[in-house]
């Protein structure tokens, strides 16, 4: 298997969040997915191979933390459609059939990739105990953010809330079906970012996520409804720090982002 190291939701190595992407011919038993998403040991690791003519999409996509199969995943899906291009497996867009639909990846001019992915339903819910003492700030809201996203997002009371968080990460561990994300409005748009989020996953051995793509899906209508604009763009402000540029189109939501390969080898075992 050949196996490469992308960035994702960046344009420079060493930042943004790195995923595995593996073009194969056909999917190999799980146990042997789940092995090697362990070994590389990213936030995700993304499996495809091409679909016939005539399918619903072009190629099927799947995507492994080191513990688990996830429904959603942004910055694999950018890895994948990034791979597809600059390795000339597929030019223009591309359908991936995925466990949340078919997805679509578009490339743009300037070098970026646009995905195309359902829009996550919020629903404002009370706070569970415990969240508050394990993120070690109050919240002001909570909203769940429905089955394909799974998470709790909460909104703090400003960026440098968000920024400063040291949480508990074991005792985050059960709040959601997935993780928690945080996230506050920018302290000064001028810098070129609408709202800052932070994401964490501890049940699923990523206890922070660098920049996670289907969190955007759930942050792009909160921030929209409450900043009144359909464009945005979001920072996520982890150590390895992303940008991602969200459209709200209803029920689907574009992200927008960039993508470097760093390592490009052969899987041996």
């Amino acid at each position: 298997m050949r196996i490469r190291i992308v960035d994702a939701f960046t344009d420079r190595p060493f930042t943004g969040n790195p995923a595995g992407v593996l073009l194969l011919d056909a999917f190999p038993d799980d146990d042997r997915l789940r092995k090697v998403a362990m070994e590389v040991n990213h936030a995700e690791t993304a499996f495809a191979h091409r679909l016939p003519a005539g399918a619903e999409a072009d190629w099927a996509l799947r995507w492994f933390t080191p513990v688990a199969e996830v429904a959603l995943c942004g910055h694999a899906t950018l890895a994948t459609a990034h791979v597809l291009a600059d390795t000339g497996a597929h030019e223009g867009t591309v359908r991936f059939a995925t466990r949340s639909g078919v997805l679509i990846a578009s490339p743009r001019e300037d070098g970026s990739i646009t995905l195309d992915f359902p829009t996550a339903p919020l629903a404002a819910v009370d706070l569970p105990a415990g969240v508050a003492e394990a993120l070690g700030a109050e919240p002001r809201a909570a909203h769940d953010t429905g089955p394909n996203v799974g998470d709790l997002l909460v909104e703090l009371a400003d960026e440098k809330t968000v920024r400063a968080l040291a949480p508990d990460h074991k005792a985050l561990a059960g709040h959601s079906a997935r993780g928690i994300i945080a996230t506050a409005r920018a302290e000064d748009p001028a810098r070129g970012y609408d709202y800052v989020s932070r994401c964490f996953f501890p049940g699923l051995g990523i206890d922070e996520d660098p920049v996670t793509g289907s969190a955007h899906t759930a942050l792009a209508p909160y921030w929209s409804e409450r900043l009144g604009r359909a464009e945005l763009t979001g920072l996520q402000a982890s150590p390895r720090s992303g940008r991602v540029r969200t459209e709200l189109r209803g029920d689907r939501t574009l992200l927008g982002g960039r993508a470097v390969t760093v390592i490009d080898g052969e899987l041996l075992a």
